[in-house]
């Protein structure tokens, strides 16, 4: 479960709003989307949430640890793709990935079976021993997807997970979070494909220049949409309205 009560973040010495006093609880066993334009704050938001960055007020937990009074441990709980893969690019793909299983304490023997039945699912077992520097976009962003998951999680927060992906890696992400709730867990993420979005989750939230503006079910946003139209149709009025 993710808690964010009254959650704020300002830049420029206060000038910018980039998240305004926003509320949300994100319950174990849902695949929550977090859609909004460019620059609403949704990054900033993920940050928070994963302790990159610090709020200025709220406060946000993680399986009901605090990730500033508790932050260890509750960045233990989750586990994190950011929106831009492009890192460690001098280590080789099976390097990177020993590393973050150091980094998680994942047992030897749990780990080798974990990085290969991950790496076999996203086509990438024979890309093991090359340098990330050598990867595709795609290739990258399913590496990073591999280590984020490899201390198996309670809670996924991805930002943009699919960006770059090929159709048959997204298709297969996507069964990997719909897999991760049956068992009772959590998907926190954020997307531009709101096509996505709507076949995908049990709840969203839409977020625009720092403010929730929605959070509920796809029935509940057609409901408050007054007809059946499509969620892309919905958002942008909602965005163009505020």
């Amino acid at each position: 479960m993710i808690e964010l009560k009254n959650v704020s973040k300002n830049y420029n010495k206060g000038q910018i709003k980039a998240v305004d006093d926003i509320s949300m609880e994100i319950m174990d066993g849902e695949i929550f989307g977090f859609l909004g334009p460019n620059g609403a704050g949704k990054t900033t938001t993920i940050k928070m949430i994963t302790g990159i960055l610090n709020a200025d007020s709220g406060s946000i937990k993680l399986n009901g640890f605090d990730i500033k009074k508790d932050s260890i441990k509750a960045k233990m709980q989750f586990g994190y793709v950011p929106d831009d893969p492009d890192m460690f690019n001098k280590l080789k793909g099976i390097e990177y990935l020993n590393f973050m299983a150091d980094v998680y304490e994942v047992p030897q023997d749990i780990r080798r079976e974990r990085i290969k039945t991950l790496l076999d699912r996203f086509s990438l077992y024979d890309s093991a021993e090359d340098l990330i520097q050598s990867y595709s976009h795609g290739m990258k962003q399913k590496i990073i997807v591999i280590g984020a998951l490899l201390h198996n999680p309670s809670l996924w927060i991805l930002d943009e997970p699919l960006t770059g992906l090929d159709p048959k890696s997204a298709f297969i992400l996507k069964e990997m979070m719909r897999e991760h709730t049956s068992q009772g867990k959590t998907v926190f993420f954020s997307t531009h494909v709101l096509e996505v979005a709507e076949k995908l989750c049990d709840r969203i939230a839409i977020i625009n220049k720092g403010k929730i503006i929605f959070c509920g079910t796809m029935d509940k946003i057609r409901e408050s949409a007054k007809g059946n139209e499509s969620l892309e149709k919905i958002f942008l009025e909602m965005t163009e309205n505020e």
